[in-house]
């Protein structure tokens, strides 16, 4: 363990609470250990630990047959220890009390009030430690009529608004493949909670934070939500078209299908001249932007045409050369076997001494800093891993 003082991550030192299970909270988590936050991740004892834990199959083999280390799990808790405690029992509650006594921030996602009977709630422990910064994730938020609700994901999708846009024209609602309300929910607590630490080092003063799954994702409706704000017309599910640009859009090739975003007047001139199609910009109807929306139907239909008689390969050579922005549509295999993720460390592999290769592959974190690298320092833990080494984790932190 690192001495607290000693800048190797750019959160070296920060000793992180996590209370939170599933996916929102631990995506946050993981995020600050990345960044080089000693990060102790609570698990209940009675439940096996966090329910991802079993949300499997795939999992990574172990040695002992058992493995707690689903694919699921894995995503969302690296650079993090694993403590058992049984949040129910004095025994437990005192221990992360003591844990609480030491860290920097918090996070928690239980039902609002859940952590009181406990005497582990924001009020309890933040009067005990002014200088806590306490996040609570739910899935409605600390107030309002729906606060008692639970909250995965899909509901928040749903509650949300996307799944309304997402899908067909004439199909049902869709939610995103990935659970994006949740880890967008992630990113907003780790955005929260870097803020409040600046406040604190400034002031000395914690703060509770209070983030609800259907909070954030309405707040990611970006133009669609404003959309509906400036004209008062309920958005509409356009497949994977566009609703403010034209043509911005899937077509489909001879052999395949590609990706067309044009997005400007001078990137539409150009892209007709390289499908042979000018008269298509020389065409009132599609001179501007306003006009291609206008004229939707037409002009994809005049598209669709055209592109369906050549080959995938060809067709995005040629709309490269002309600066036109278009590209393929990769499977995920092919996205992360692909060179540019390579190159760009999308995929890392970690060594793991608990599963039968030795190693597990993860996903790799974006961020590229010039003077506080990320750095994976742990693997996800098999459950309960460092409750005995506790007492020897938070003495690294001391030093």
């Amino acid at each position: 363990m690192m001495g607290r003082f000693r800048m190797a991550g750019a959160l070296d030192g920060l000793l992180v609470l996590d209370l939170s299970r599933i996916l929102a909270g631990p995506t946050a988590t993981q995020l600050l250990g990345d960044l080089g936050a000693t990060v102790i991740k609570i698990e209940n004892p009675k439940t096996g630990g966090d329910d991802t834990r079993s949300w499997g199959p795939p999992y990574a083999p172990t040695p002992d047959g058992n493995s707690d280390l689903s694919a699921y799990f894995m995503a969302a808790n690296r650079n993090k220890y694993s403590v058992a405690a049984d949040l129910s029992t004095q025994a437990g509650q005192a221990l992360v009390r003591s844990i609480a006594a030491e860290a920097d921030v918090v996070i928690e996602n239980y039902k609002p009030d859940g952590l009181v009977k406990y005497g582990l709630d924001h009020a309890t422990i933040c009067a005990q430690r002014p200088e806590l910064v306490y996040c609570s994730i739910s899935g409605f938020g600390q107030t309002g009529p729906e606060r008692n609700r639970a909250g995965y994901d899909l509901m928040a999708q749903g509650f949300g608004g996307i799944m309304s846009l997402t899908g067909d024209p004439d199909g049902p609602p869709m939610k995103v493949g990935v659970g994006v309300a949740d880890v967008m929910c992630g990113m907003y607590a780790t955005i929260g909670i870097l803020a409040a630490l600046r406040h604190r080092d400034a002031t000395g003063e914690g703060q509770h934070i209070d983030l609800a799954l259907v909070d954030s994702q309405m707040a990611w409706l970006i133009n669609e939500g404003t959309n509906y704000l400036a004209s008062g017309q309920e958005p509409v599910r356009r497949g994977n078209a566009h609703p403010n640009i034209v043509p911005y859009d899937v077509f489909a090739t001879q052999d395949g299908h590609i990706i067309l975003a044009v997005g400007n007047d001078t990137q539409f001139r150009a892209f007709c001249q390289a499908i042979g199609r000018s008269d298509l910009a020389e065409s009132p109807d599609f001179a501007t932007n306003p006009d291609r929306i206008a004229n939707r139907a037409a002009l994809t239909a005049a598209i669709t045409e055209t592109l369906a008689m050549r080959d995938t390969a060809e067709i995005l050579e040629l709309l490269q050369n002309a600066g036109v922005p278009a590209g393929p549509i990769h499977t995920v295999g092919q996205a992360l076997g692909s060179a540019q993720a390579q190159t760009r460390g999308a995929v890392v592999q970690v060594p793991h001494p608990q599963t039968d290769s030795g190693s597990v592959q993860l996903l790799g974190n974006p961020l590229k800093f010039s003077k506080t690298p990320v750095e994976i320092r742990r693997p996800p833990p098999r459950f309960g891993a460092d409750t005995e080494s506790l007492a020897q984790v938070l003495a690294g932190l001391r030093r």
